[in-house]
Order: structure tokens, then sequence, then C-alpha cells
């Protein structure tokens, strides 16, 4: 299930966004307005979610979300964009990094 965060999420979100790959989720994260969609099976359906909300493209990036550690990961294949400047599937840019870290431990953090 895919969920569209915007204050912290409650333990029964986050069960529910990692229904399906049970050790981490999915997330689409949108830095304009600091919120995030997790959850699914692809960063895209994510972003799909986050798109219907009324997010920017450009805003909108994927990562993964480890609740065990608390950790972050970059890499997803709606990250490849050369527009941007980013080359791969790596968020390759340290400040748009700590951005989405930010906000996805803001959100989904200590949950």
């Amino acid at each position: 299930m895919i969920h569209i965060i915007r204050t912290r999420a409650t333990p029964e979100q986050m069960a529910e966004m990692l229904q399906i790959l049970q050790t981490y989720s999915k997330l689409a994260v949108d830095i304009g307005r600091g919120i995030l969609a997790g959850g699914g099976e692809m960063h895209a359906d994510c972003e799909e979610v986050l798109l219907e909300d009324g997010s920017q493209q450009v805003d909108v990036w994927g990562a993964d979300w480890y609740p065990a550690s608390q950790a972050v990961k970059y890499e997803s294949l709606i990250n490849i964009r050369p527009r941007q400047n980013n080359r791969s599937m790596e968020i390759q840019d340290p400040s748009l990094r700590d951005r989405i870290a930010q906000i996805a431990y803001n959100l989904l953090g200590g949950v």
C-alpha cells in the first residue's frame, strides 16, 4: 500500500508501506513540498501518486527507507535525469541527498 506522508507516519502506515518488501520501503520524496510517498513495488508507483497529488516532476526523487537502521539509500531509476545534472540511478548531489534524508527522517524516523 502506498501512503502519502505529510506529517509523522503512524506505526500502522509504516507497517502497510513495508507489506510488499518487508525490510524496506520504496519512496518518492518531494523536496519542494517536504512530503513523501512510500510503499509499493517500484519508486515510479510512489512518484505517480505524488504527481497526481500536485507535485512537480523536477522535485520528486526516488529513495529507499530502511526502518531497522533508520537509513536512506538514494538509488532509483526515476533519478536518472540528465536535464537536472543527475546521469545515474544514484543521486549525486550531496545537498540533495541531505534534503531527502532530512524529509525521510522527519516523517519516518523513529516509527
